[in-house]
Formats: C-alpha cells, sequence, structure tokens
C-alpha cells in the first residue's frame, strides 16, 4: 500500500479519539466534532474506495495502528497529571522493547551499515522526544484536541512517499487527504481556547 495513502488511513486516530473520549475519560464531544470526524472518515472513504481492488485487508493495517494510537492516547491522558512524564515515556518504551522481539522473532535483524544505525538511533531518540512532548501535551488539553494535530504528518508523508518509494496519490486520494486534514483542523480551530 502506497505511504501518503496508508498515511491518510492512519490519521482516523483522532476520530477514534473521540469516540473514545467519551466513554474512556467521560470527556463531553460535541455535535461539532462528530460532523468534522464524519467529514474525515468520509475521506477516508475516498482514499480507500470500498468495493474497488484499492480496498483489500492490507487497509486494515493502518486502521489498526490507528485505532492503537487512540488507544495509547486515551492511556496518557489517564495518566497525565499522575506520573511523571519520563515514568509514562519510558515504561511503554520498556515493555515494547521486550514485546516486539517475542512476537516478531524472525523479522529482527541488526543493521548491517553504520548509516543504518545511526538511522536507527536518530529514529528512536526523535520519536522519544516526540512522545514526551505528546506526554505534557495531555496535561493541557484532551485528546480530542490533540488528536487533529497529527494530521501534520500527512504532508511528510505524501512528501517521503514520492521521494523515497516515487508513490503519488491519484486525484480521488487526494482530495480525501484534503477532507481528512480539514475537518482535522476544522476540528482543532473548534476547540481553541
Amino acid at each position: 500500500m502506497p505511504l501518503a495513502e496508508a498515511a491518510s488511513i492512519a490519521f482516523m486516530a483522532p476520530m477514534f479519539i473521540a469516540v473514545l473520549s467519551g466513554p474512556v475519560l467521560h470527556e463531553r464531544v460535541e455535535g461539532r466534532t462528530w460532523l468534522a470526524l464524519g467529514a474525515g472518515f468520509a475521506g477516508v472513504l475516498l482514499i480507500v474506495r470500498p468495493g474497488t481492488a484499492l480496498f483489500s485487508w492490507v487497509g486494515l493495517l493502518p486502521l489498526g495502528s490507528a485505532f492503537m494510537m487512540a488507544v495509547y492516547q486515551m492511556m496518557t491522558r489517564r495518566l497525565a497529571g499522575r506520573d511523571a512524564a519520563l515514568t509514562t515515556l519510558f515504561y511503554p518504551a520498556l515493555v515494547g522493547s521486550f514485546v516486539v522481539p517475542m512476537v516478531f522473532p524472525m523479522a529482527l535483524t541488526l543493521p548491517e551499515r553504520p548509516a543504518h544505525a545511526a538511522m536507527f538511533c536518530a529514529l528512536g531518540v526523535l520519536g522519544g522526544i516526540g512522545h514526551f512532548f505528546l506526554i505534557r501535551a495531555h496535561d493541557y488539553a484532551p485528546p480530542s484536541v490533540l488528536g487533529p494535530f497529527m494530521y501534520g504528518q500527512l504532508l511528510t508523508a505524501l512528501v517521503l512517499g514520492w521521494l523515497v518509494f516515487g508513490q503519488l496519490p491519484d486525484g480521488v486520494a487526494v482530495i480525501g487527504m484534503l477532507i481528512i486534514t480539514a475537518s482535522g483542523l476544522l476540528l482543532a480551530f473548534s476547540h481553541r481556547r
């Protein structure tokens, strides 16, 4: 699946966050939020296009990623203000470091080149810094407000998909991406204090 399309489906996380915010965090989700979420879902449908050859089980993988990201943000919000940000950052990383190799033992390979090892280290450091900022943000705002900021990654995925893999989405997928991004930005601006 092309990177931009997979990333767009993964950006359903804010929709899952809004849906889960009520029952999990007991936060009120307003009507305008549901309208923005509906528009975002319509954008996802334009990208995936159920009933066409583009729609396959592979689309469930980024959808599962979106759901897990939403669960992660819900858990982070529950811990906000209770645990230190570094504690909230440390334990999921520790668990992931042990669980992933056990679940995928044959997929684990060490980098063969020093440049690859440096990129893996940079990925870990940058990811850790990003997650730390996300954890701190949860001290100040609910997940339904923070979720739409993930749409900023869509442009990065689009550019990287083109530069690294030579993949560009078609016109219908671009319209879907624009709808998803617009709904996320409207959602963020409507919650601005």
